[in-house]
């Protein structure tokens, strides 16, 4: 019998020459997709309040104005508490400004003394420049104003999700007796991403509480910032805390010395490591159903194509193209195991 299936070298290239070709289409639509999938990932988020509203017989315009409203006042909540303390933070930061030529000079000296040449070191500090400071303080200022005209973008988009939210789960429970597979790797997308949300944040909040106080015993200026900082850097996999941790170690540094810098740290690992290395794997469990590597992967993956906004959406992303491209395939179960880390995953749409 004539063998006519391609050859697998073939296919690996075209697989790969597609996937290229779509990550860089994404990357240039970027200010588009971005906001669309955390529009998109936020309805998932809170369908399960528009459920309930459903079996309490509520009609269909508040099935459709409760949640949105829900999303829209925690997302300009955060956006308000950023902006009002990224204003402050704008105020301070050219204070500190002898402390910083403090600390260079001091590296300076320890640097001469421990016989490190430091022509390199003289010439950074020669050309250091005080009015950077407020000059970095302005263009994140003025990044804060692009964030809001991408929050525009993305309200408009969940008020129209949201209007066909309910017409759209009934849509997919029609194609469930032709589209069987995809329909429930859709299902267990939405229920993974809920479950990844609602697990993630609760921690976070925690988390940021715990941080927010700790930053305020130790007298780090403006906790609540950092607190808002930490709750975002929760969603991002892998480095998150890194990127939480920094800013205010480095303004603890400045304001205190080293002493109040290492003592940031520490609060911060204490309480970071007990509830995201014990605590939180145990309620996650196998939501994310992606494995340590994949998760990397997906991290830098995610965030060359759609920035920071995807460094932050890369779980969700990365979950809904395993439902599109692996799930909803029963030929692919291999790949699944292979993503997952799992020999055995459960079938498609297991809780």
């Amino acid at each position: 019998m004539n063998d006519h299936s391609a050859p697998r070298a073939l296919i690996v290239l075209l697989t790969a020459a597609g996937a290229v070709v779509t990550l860089f289409g994404l990357r240039e639509v970027a200010s588009i997709v971005g906001p669309l999938v955390l529009a998109l990932v936020l309805v998932i988020a809170v369908s399960p309040v528009r459920g309930w509203l459903g079996s309490r017989g509520a009609p269909i315009w508040a099935q459709v104005a409760v949640p949105f409203l829900i999303v829209v006042l925690v997302l300009l909540g955060m956006v308000g508490v950023l902006t009002i303390s990224m204003t402050q933070l704008a105020g301070i930061l050219p204070t500190y400004a002898p402390e910083f030529q403090q600390l260079l000079a001091d590296a300076q000296r320890f640097a001469t003394e421990h016989g490190i040449s430091n022509a390199q070191l003289n010439q950074a500090i020669q050309s250091f420049d005080p009015g950077k400071v407020l000059s970095l303080a302005q263009s994140l200022l003025a990044s804060l104003l692009a964030v809001l005209s991408g929050l525009f973008l993305m309200v408009v988009l969940l008020l129209a999700m949201s209007l066909d939210a309910p017409g759209m789960a009934k849509i997919l429970d029609s194609g469930r007796e032709h589209r069987p597979a995809l329909v429930s790797s859709l299902a267990t997308f939405a229920g993974k991403t809920r479950r990844y949300l609602l697990v993630s944040t609760v921690f976070g909040i925690i988390c940021a509480a715990f941080d927010v106080a700790a930053l305020a015993l130790l007298g780090v200026p403006l906790p609540l910032l950092w607190g808002v900082l930490a709750l975002i850097t929760t969603y991002i996999p892998n480095i998150g805390f890194v990127l939480g941790l920094l800013p205010p170690a480095m303004l603890a540094l400045l304001d205190g010395g080293v002493r109040q810098m290492l003592l940031v740290i520490a609060a911060y690992c204490a309480i970071n490591v007990v509830f995201q290395s014990f605590i939180l794997p145990k309620f996650l469990g196998d939501a994310v159903g992606l494995s340590t590597t994949m998760t990397l992967l997906s991290l830098i993956v995610w965030t060359f194509v759609l920035g920071p906004l995807g460094a932050v959406l890369a779980i969700p992303l990365s979950l809904l193209a395993r439902a599109l491209l692996i799930d909803s395939d029963p030929s692919a179960r291999w790949a699944a195991a292979l993503v997952s880390g799992d020999p055995s995953p459960r079938p498609t749409g297991s809780p």
